[in-house]
């Protein structure tokens, strides 16, 4: 068994972190298994060098210990070149000049699992207006073209084991239903690749066996096993817990300055305790688990 942590290093650790690395460690480590550590630091925007420090900090506080080296994806920028490559050369995908502002104004965005579907608007552009574009420099993403992607694919289903992993559970088959995502993009404009491109290349390359992630990831997997299938990449058993709430009642999240490991440290509080009540799903006071 290998899992692995994957954060990015826009900001401070906050209790929702220190959960799930908990639990990826102590279910590969229980299993005689590896644990390992990624940096997800693409987005040139807020990824910071003091971040990936802190993270490091922080993990070592709690007494989170990961196996091999740290895998930076940074250094992993021709992968994802070559990935993009191999599906272009498959038809699969197209340059997307739109804004979010466009997309968001468009009458015919429908809503999926993440948010606002990309209604296609750049799809149908002709290779000569594309081609003049980005010669033009206009910035632009690339998006895939999920209806042939899936056409391509076939049906999908990925393994889902039930959370807590139990020895001995039975992952149960899961039909992915990537077309509810829309054409979602693969490479940014502001990164070499999107969240849903790296990760998948990333676990594939690290051999990661079980993916321990929240439940605001349920959606993305299926994307990601759209990806694996057409690559011809392995596809991990995938186990999504519950999200942690603040007592406002949104999930736990760096941008709105969520309980940080740091802070914890900064006011005494003893790391064994906290791994341990971490581990009981106890938490501290304003932090509560989301309802399935």
């Amino acid at each position: 068994m290998v899992t692995r942590f994957a954060p990015s290093p826009t900001g401070r650790l906050h209790v929702g972190h220190a959960w799930s690395a908990l639990l990826a460690m102590d279910m590969a480590h229980a299993r005689g298994g590896a644990f390992r550590l990624r940096i997800e630091d693409i987005d040139g925007t807020r990824s910071r060098p003091e971040h990936v420090a802190g993270i490091v900090e922080d993990l070592r506080w709690l007494g989170i210990a990961w196996d091999g080296d740290i895998v930076f994806q940074s250094a992993r920028l021709d992968h994802y070149e070559a990935a993009l490559q191999r599906l272009e050369a498959m038809g699969l995908l197209y340059p997307c000049f739109c804004t979010r502002a466009d997309i968001m104004a468009s009458s015919a965005a429908p809503h999926g699992p993440e948010g606002p579907v990309y209604p296609g608007t750049c799809r149908g552009l002709g290779d000569g207006e594309r081609s003049r574009r980005i010669a033009a420099g206009e910035p632009h993403a690339w998006r895939i073209d999920m209806a042939q992607a899936a056409e391509r694919a076939g049906p999908l289903r990925w393994d889902a084991l039930p959370f807590p992993a139990e020895d001995g559970a039975r992952a149960q088959p899961v039909q992915a239903r990537p077309l509810l995502a829309g054409d979602v993009v693969l490479a940014r404009k502001d990164a070499p690749a999107s969240y849903h491109l790296s990760c998948t290349l990333d676990d594939a390359a690290m051999g990661v066996t079980h993916v321990l992630r929240g439940d605001d990831l349920r959606g993305a997997t299926d994307i990601h096993r759209l990806i694996q299938a057409l690559l011809g990449l392995p596809s991990p058993a995938y186990i999504h817990h519950p999200l942690l709430l603040g007592a406002d009642g949104r999930r736990l999240a760096k941008r709105d300055g969520s309980i940080a490991l740091a802070d914890l440290r900064a006011e005494g509080a003893d790391p064994r305790q906290l791994a341990s009540d971490l581990r009981q799903a106890r938490f501290p006071i304003g932090i509560s688990l989301a309802s399935a």
